[in-house]
C-alpha cells in the first residue's frame, strides 16, 4: 500500500487549512461576542426623566393661563426659578468624558470605547442664559477595555506626552428660557471650540440637559452631548493598525457632565 502515507498527509494538510480558515473568520467573532464583554452604551441622562414639551398653555384675556395660574403668578415663579438656577457651577462626581469609534477587528465589526472620570470644568448661568462653560480632561487618563488599544491611543494616535489635555470651551451663550421644570430634559444647540491633539476647531452640536437636586440639597445640572470628530481635522492619525484593526476616519467625543453649584 505505497500511497497510504501520502494520502494521510494530504488529508491532514487539508484539515489543517480548514481549521485555520475557520479560526481566522470565527475566532474574532467568538472573541468579540463571547469573551470581549459588552460595549458600554452611549452616555445619556436618566431614562426616568421626561422630555420638555415645546407647547405651553396660552394666557386668557383675564390674565389667567390655561392651567389656571395668573400671568403675574407665572412671572413670579419664573423669576424665582431663574434666580435659583443662576450662579457659578463646577464639574463634579459622576462626570464622564470619552470616545466612541467603530472598528473592524479581522473582519468583525465592533465599537471601541474609552472613558475617563478625571474631568474638570465650570458653568456660569446669568438669569436664564448659560454665558460660559468649559471642561477638560487629562488625555492619559482615558482608558478602554484593552491595554493594547490604550498603548496605541497614548502614543501613536493621541501622543498624550506632547498633547496632555483635551478641552471644550463654549463660545456663544445658550438661552435656556423658558426654563423646564426640575427633572425635565431639554435640548439645546451649543457652539464652541474643541481642542484635541494640540489643534482647535469650531464645533456645533446638540446637547441635552436636566435640572435636579444634588444630594446636599443644592441645584444640580446634568448635561450630555456627543461631538463628531473627523480625525484629519485635528491631525490625529487614523487608529487603524495594519490589516489587524481598521477604523472609520471619524468618531464621537461623548460626555456626561454633572454640574453642582460652586
Amino acid at each position: 500500500m505505497p500511497f497510504t502515507r501520502p494520502r494521510h498527509w494530504l488529508r491532514w494538510l487539508i484539515g489543517a487549512i480548514v481549521v485555520l480558515v475557520v479560526l481566522g473568520v470565527g475566532g474574532p467573532f467568538v472573541y468579540i461576542h463571547f469573551f470581549n464583554g459588552s460595549t458600554p452604551a452611549a452616555l445619556s441622562l436618566p431614562t426616568t426623566s421626561s422630555s420638555a414639551s415645546s407647547s405651553s398653555g396660552g394666557t386668557t384675556a383675564s390674565g389667567t393661563t390655561a392651567s389656571g395660574t395668573t400671568a403675574s403668578g407665572t412671572a413670579t415663579a419664573g423669576t424665582a426659578a431663574s434666580a435659583a438656577l443662576a450662579g457659578p457651577y463646577s464639574v463634579g462626581s459622576g462626570s464622564v468624558v470619552g470616545y466612541r469609534v467603530n472598528e473592524v477587528l479581522l473582519g468583525q465589526n465592533t465599537t471601541a470605547v474609552g472613558r475617563t472620570t478625571s474631568v474638570t470644568g465650570h458653568l456660569t448661568i446669568v438669569g436664564t442664559t448659560a454665558t460660559a462653560a468649559t471642561f477638560s480632561v487629562p488625555m492619559d487618563t482615558v482608558h478602554s477595555d484593552k491595554s493594547q488599544r490604550d498603548a496605541q491611543f497614548d502614543s501613536r494616535i493621541m501622543d498624550v506626552a506632547q498633547y496632555p489635555t483635551g478641552t471644550f470651551t463654549l463660545t456663544h451663550p445658550i438661552d435656556l428660557a423658558p426654563l423646564p421644570a426640575s427633572g425635565v430634559i431639554k435640548s439645546y444647540t451649543a457652539d464652541g471650540k474643541l481642542m484635541l491633539h494640540g489643534t482647535t476647531r469650531a464645533v456645533t452640536f446638540t446637547l441635552t440637559a436636566e435640572r435636579g437636586t444634588a444630594k446636599d440639597g443644592g441645584t444640580q445640572i446634568e448635561v450630555v452631548g456627543h461631538i463628531p470628530v473627523l480625525f484629519s481635522d485635528y491631525n490625529i492619525q487614523n487608529p487603524s493598525l495594519g490589516g489587524f484593526v481598521t477604523t472609520q476616519d471619524n468618531g464621537l467625543l461623548e460626555f456626561l457632565l454633572v454640574f453642582g453649584k460652586a
